[in-house]
């Protein structure tokens, strides 16, 4: 079984590349260069000497010892929440800003549901002097105001999307009408391992540095490569897809997948794709999708502004029908006490998003000598409001 894309852009059923003809010769001139200018040693040599400088990679790989004491398990978190901007999007928007210059594109586009990715692209926006336009749902811009300011320091222009449930999904499709209106001169820096082939492989392959650097790691740690277990919070998954991408095809590493179960899978107020999707096309790709039995699509809902998203990635799409990773989903309730316990615990306050990964101990027993590594995909900086309101502090 290949869980990497194919020739076609496919894993397994889900994929491909469903895009209005308007915007064909962007992701064709994309599809056409991708791994050709990746693979150059220039970009090589340039992509690692950012991640190095500028991001602060590698990312620590830590043996949080008071949490794997109360689990009675190994728990190494990957701290994707030390690099530069606070997550792991800066390891994406490094890459495809390197590869806009080299595709001579002057104008950056990006859609962003937490601010994360948004940020991101606003923070090599700056670094690389191009225009930067930042789409995100109205909603989004009044629960993650910290992250709009950092976003407009930085220059960028944040365009709030107003439309349907003026979250991410609305975000993306204002995001898409900017392109089909700007084509020739706009690269679209898509934050998730989701839309039109190349863009879920793109994103993965650069990505892909963290399971890269908890290999070597580990292998410091724990005299192995291999742990037992790879976890990750699953929005649209790119953060899971770094962490997965070294492990898809070694049969002794379990995978898990953590959804956001919002309210209660079966409340009507989830995001627990994987459980609750069918087969759709959403953003320019196939995928698992929460859609009406008529084939509209439904509003997710979480307390993590990442993770509201209707849709999955087709990897992981991929992964969840071939049952290859073991999907998960966690309540809001769950997700905000496992964050709260990481801060008296280690001393590291999470993202929402990855706390949700965190909340699986609860649930699932490991045994004493497994290690399970989890990607802290963020920083809880962002979500102090939340995390304030939630707990009354």
């Amino acid at each position: 079984m290949n869980y990497n894309v194919n020739e076609k852009g496919y894993y397994g059923e889900f994929g491909g590349a469903f895009i209005p003809e308007m915007l064909y010769p962007n992701v064709e001139e994309l599809r056409q260069n991708y791994l050709k200018v990746m693979a150059e040693p220039e970009f090589q040599k340039e992509f690692n000497q950012l991640l190095k400088d500028y991001v602060g990679r590698p990312s620590p790989l830590y043996l949080a010892k008071r949490l794997s004491e109360k689990y009675n398990t190994k728990i190494y978190l990957k701290r994707e929440d030390l690099n530069h901007t606070g997550a792991h999007k800066i390891n994406n928007t490094v890459g495809q800003i390197l590869m806009a210059k080299r595709l001579g594109k002057t104008r950056i586009i990006a859609e962003t549901g937490a601010g994360q990715h948004g940020v991101a692209t606003a923070t090599v926006c700056a670094l690389m002097g191009l225009e930067c336009i930042v789409y995100m749902g109205e909603i989004d811009i009044a629960r993650q105001a910290p992250n709009v300011a950092r976003m407009k320091m930085l220059g960028a222009t944040v365009v709030p999307a107003l439309s349907g449930s003026r979250t991410l999904k609305d975000a993306t499709n204002e995001a898409i009408r900017d392109w089909i209106n700007n084509p020739v001169n706009t690269h679209y820096i898509i934050g998730s391992a989701i839309g039109p082939h190349p863009y879920p492989d793109m994103v993965t392959r650069f990505q892909a540095i963290i399971s890269e650097e908890i290999k070597w790691q580990l292998k410091e740690h724990e005299g192995r490569e291999n742990p037992d277990y790879v976890v990750a919070c699953i929005g649209g998954g790119s953060n899971a897809a770094g962490t997965y991408y070294h492990y898809l095809h070694e049969p002794d590493v379990n995978i898990i997948a953590v959804e956001a179960a919002g309210l209660g899978v079966d409340s009507g107020e989830s995001a627990a794709t994987s459980v609750l999707g069918k087969e759709g096309v959403i953003h320019g790709c196939k995928t698992l999708l929460m859609q009406t039995p008529d084939g509209q699509i439904t509003e997710p809902y979480s307390i993590s502004a990442g993770l509201d998203y209707p849709g999955v990635g087709p990897m992981h799409a991929h992964l969840a029908k071939t049952g290859r990773a073991e999907f998960m989903s966690i309540t809001d309730d769950q997700a905000m006490k496992a964050g709260l316990e990481l801060c008296k615990l280690e001393g590291i306050i999470p993202a929402i998003e990855s706390s949700h990964a965190l909340a699986i101990f609860e649930q699932k027993t490991f045994k004493p000598n497994d290690v399970v590594v989890v990607s802290l995909s963020g920083r809880g900086d962002k979500d102090l409001q939340n995390y304030i309101e939630y707990f009354k502090i």
